[in-house]
């Protein structure tokens, strides 16, 4: 990832501060991409070890949230931040929140490859790769936004979950129709069901993520705004 475009700050001292902060955020979202990509492996290859060490690596996820989130009230008391700097440190306390609900969404998606699919339905799951790996290309891209502070980038980001809530959409009816002719499988289906909705939710927090760069680079909060006003404020 390349450094969060900052301007320098007399304090030498609180250039460091601010790069180790980049830098957990940086090795969180890396956790949380190689989470997402095992846990959607286990999926699709049955392994059920590799989707326990998805599960039991989640700990280490809310681990970098606390420690993240310890270094910027240290900063903020400290160094008492305004104007920009201060958004930053608000942004990044907002955005690891997000990534760690993240972490608990991939570990829902882990625990379905703890079902006994059979050959025949696996079927099932081929759509939910689909979808995660269009979630997973979203949370690398909304990273990188992040790390560079790219609206631009951004609100492609943002977009895009209108994309996810399509497949989503469309898994939903899919496994519907399933259950509806196999309803032996319902408890089975259910969990593939559960999944999809985990990746549209990882799918809204990018999205999150994504308000939170305009909130730095251009300090407007953009959560409620419609398309148009987004646009509007991203340019301006």
């Amino acid at each position: 990832m390349d450094k969060l475009n900052l301007s320098k700050h007399i304090s030498s001292s609180f250039n460091e501060e601010i790069d180790q902060v980049r830098n957990q955020v940086m090795a969180m979202g890396g956790l949380l991409e190689q989470q997402l990509s095992h846990a959607l492996q286990a999926i699709l290859t049955a392994n059920t070890e590799l989707a326990e060490q998805v599960i039991a690596k989640d700990l280490a996820v809310n681990n970098w949230e606390l420690t993240i989130d310890k270094t910027c009230t240290e900063i903020i008391v400290r160094r008492q931040p305004a104007a920009s700097d201060l958004r930053l440190i608000m942004a990044i306390i907002k955005a690891i929140a997000d990534l760690e609900r993240i972490g608990d969404e991939i570990r829902r998606v882990a625990r379905a490859a703890l079902e006994p699919f059979d050959s025949t339905q696996q079927e099932l799951l081929i759509n939910l790769d689909s979808m995660g790996r269009h979630v997973g290309q979203m949370l690398h891209d909304v990273l990188d936004a992040f790390a560079r502070m790219d609206v631009a980038m951004a609100l492609r980001v943002h977009k895009e979950d209108k994309h996810i809530d399509k497949e989503y959409k469309t898994i939903t009816q899919q496994l519907m129709t399933y259950m509806t002719q196999q309803p032996t499988t319902i408890p089975l289906v259910m969990n593939v069901l559960w999944s999809a909705r985990s990746l549209e939710r990882i799918g809204d927090r990018c999205k999150n993520l994504a308000e939170y760069v305009i909130f730095f680079v251009k300090g407007k909060v953009v959560r409620h705004s419609t398309d148009e006003q987004l646009e509007q404020d991203a340019r301006e």
